[in-house]
């Protein structure tokens, strides 16, 4: 591939794939978990998210190829981790699809979101297959509308009558540091989207310094829209926040800056999510399938060269997940798996910089344990239902790769 974005675009691309859906929804299942440490939460969430980013960054700037940690885990732990990272990645796409499904449902017809959601999962399915995507252009573009938006939505929250003044605060009780955790590794959910810089190692000039600046400031750019949203909307909805199902237009309502607006760009965002969410988890699905990790049927191309097949797979079960799980269950069932993600690549930069195996940047061993330990503390402290859902669809696809291998 012909290595051509630079910073500025490979930063557009991290923040467009940030600054999707899960923005306009994740307050909800946060802030009930939360309570009043939501601030703290996002910070927490942040903070992991950076140590994920600098192992990211590391191995990505070592290993210049598509794949993520599907390819570094193969590279610096063995094939069976990087498998693990994988289907982490496909399970957590595919449960992110239902979520950002149920966001476009929860925006426009409230009291019909899975309907809504089952037909936006089918367009998506059936606009990939004929090839079409987003775009890096598109991305930057969402991306700008998204910000714009957001920023109105906090002048507007704002100065809207009868906020509440939230309260932030620290305890040492168990639930609710439990409770603190749990919402962290909810709003993961909204900062996962710097991962897709790492997968254009092929494509970025000087991958070892352009890597890293632009996970940086992409990562930059969302925590500082998530933490002030995190002070805004408790204060402006209250109680309510921990039942909104579309909170940011909640929160403008009655204001100068119409729901409408909100809105359009929640489905805005949604659309060019789903789109980049089904054609990202396809094509991770058919290169495991290639390698032999997942069934090869997978792998076939349609007359487009889209691998409609994995793609309708991941639809189909993005689908059952809307029905039966619900908005805060596909959040966390996603965390869960993206998490498990980042976990493998953080045990992977731990042992490459052990190795010697550096380029570049360097994040310091301890950093890069001190990630995978927080990665899995978030992990145990999702609800059970959803770590054991996810933890299921990732033993069927374990035993995907045993049967696919004989």
């Amino acid at each position: 591939m012909e290595r051509r974005v630079g910073v500025v675009g490979a930063t557009a691309i991290g923040a467009g794939s940030m600054l999707g859906a899960g923005v306009f929804v994740v307050w909800g299942p946060a802030a009930e978990a939360a309570g009043g440490l939501l601030v703290w939460a996002v910070l927490l969430a942040g903070v992991v998210a950076a140590l994920n980013a600098g192992s990211t960054a590391q191995l990505a700037a070592v290993h210049p190829v598509a794949g993520g940690a599907y390819s570094f885990g193969r590279a610096e732990l063995g094939p069976w981790p990087g498998f693990v990272a994988g289907i982490g990645f496909v399970v957590g796409k595919t449960a992110s699809i239902a979520a950002i499904a149920l966001a476009v449902g929860g925006y426009l017809v409230p009291d019909h979101a899975p309907a809504v959601a089952t037909a936006a999962v089918v367009a998506s399915w059936l606009l990939n297959s004929r090839g079409i995507t987003r775009t890096a252009a598109a991305s930057v573009v969402i991306a700008s509308l998204v910000i714009g938006v957001l920023v109105a939505a906090l002048f507007a929250a704002t100065g809207a009558e009868g906020s509440a003044t939230a309260t932030f605060g620290w305890s040492t009780a168990w639930d609710e540091a439990r409770g603190l955790a749990q919402a962290a590794a909810l709003v993961f959910f909204a900062f996962a989207g710097y991962a897709r810089i790492a997968t254009l190692g092929e494509e970025v000039r000087e991958p070892s310094r352009t890597i890293p600046r632009a996970i940086g400031l992409a990562l930059g750019i969302a925590a500082a829209l998530y933490v002030a949203l995190a002070v805004v909307l408790p204060r402006a909805l209250g109680a309510d926040l921990a039942d909104a199902t579309a909170p940011v237009a909640d929160a403008v309502d009655g204001t100068w800056l119409p729901g409408a607006v909100v809105t359009a760009a929640a489905v805005a965002a949604a659309a060019g999510s789903l789109l980049a969410l089904t054609a990202g988890v396809g094509r991770t699905a058919m290169a495991m399938a290639r390698e032999g990790d997942l069934p090869r049927a997978l792998a076939r191309l349609n007359a487009r060269e889209v691998p409609a097949l994995a793609e309708g797979a991941a639809c189909l079960a993005a689908i059952v997940l809307v029905w039966a799980g619900g908005l805060p269950f596909a959040i966390a069932m996603s965390s869960f798996a993206v998490l498990l993600y980042y976990a493998v690549a953080n045990a992977a930069a731990h042992r490459a910089a052990g190795a010697g195996h550096v380029a570049g940047w360097r994040m310091p061993r301890a950093l890069s344990a001190l990630g995978l330990v927080a990665c899995v503390a978030l992990m145990a402290s999702l609800p059970l239902a959803a770590v054991g859902a996810a933890a299921a669809l990732l033993g069927v696809l374990m035993l995907g790769r045993i049967v696919a291998r004989r």
